[in-house]
């Protein structure tokens, strides 16, 4: 039994020292990383557990098939082959799973430590849109549109502009009820909460427009609270801060 124990720790700790292999860089695309974690849960799911499953298959076919001569009858596993198929399966799954674990929580605190120097928009939703607050005070959003009857007829506003490689801090808050901010590109999301303020960030690594859009049910019109975010090199998010500032 001891000496189980040890092999047990010393698989987890395995696992620990594998995902964590040294300091985490300060900016970068978290994305492929959390891939990574999400191809190897689906390698668990359907390499692993289809290894095991075509085994037990083959072993009770082959193993308990009638023959020539059988008498019927209990057959037995013996104490050691029953200890076997219970401890090696658990032994491998559990050791995966360390590993899984310390992987996903190795991202998860990289993504809540912010970089220095990082670019930071204040956020605010509200039901129905975003509004986007930049350091010198140039403000940018994206709203749902009305005809005079109510009829929505889709959504307007700049959305979320930032620059190109350079990280991006979102201090969020709500004005009225729960939202949540969530961005696929880059894999983050965070809810929104009257009188609270919370965060994400990401880094913009390519120029392009990805889409953002609101998780969390709130009102009517939810479906329509999304936008996109553009990612403009250095000079051009400078010229459209400028043009913003000036208008």
């Amino acid at each position: 039994m001891r000496t189980r124990a040890f092999s047990i720790l010393a698989v987890a700790a395995t696992a620990l020292a594998l995902a964590f292999p040294g300091e985490a860089l300060a900016w970068t695309d978290h994305a492929p990383e959390w891939d990574k974690v999400w191809g190897h849960l689906l390698i668990d799911m359907y390499i692993i557990g289809g290894i095991f499953l075509a085994v037990s298959i083959y072993f009770l076919l082959t193993g308990f098939r009638k023959k020539e001569g059988d008498v019927g009858g209990l057959k037995q596993m013996s104490f050691g082959n029953s200890l076997a198929w219970a401890l090696i399966p658990a032994f491998i799954f559990l050791a995966d799973d360390f590993y899984l674990a310390a992987q996903g929580w190795k991202l998860w605190n990289d993504q809540r430590r912010v970089p220095e120097g990082a670019y930071e928009v204040q956020v605010t939703g509200r039901m129905w849109g975003w509004d986007f607050a930049y350091p010198n005070g140039v403000m940018s959003s994206s709203d749902v549109m009305y005809e005079d009857d109510g009829t929505v007829t889709g959504v307007d506003g700049e959305g979320l502009v930032v620059a190109q490689g350079k990280p991006v801090v979102l201090r969020m808050n709500s004005t009225d009820v729960v939202h949540s901010f969530f961005i696929p590109k880059y894999r983050i999301k965070e809810d929104l909460m009257p009188g609270r303020v919370t965060y994400l960030w990401f880094y913009p690594k390519d120029v392009g427009e990805y889409v953002y859009t609101c998780t969390e049910f709130c009102g009517t019109d939810h479906s329509r609270m999304y936008g996109k975010i553009k990612v403009l090199p250095q000079e051009e998010f400078d010229a459209w801060l400028a043009a913003q500032e000036e208008g």
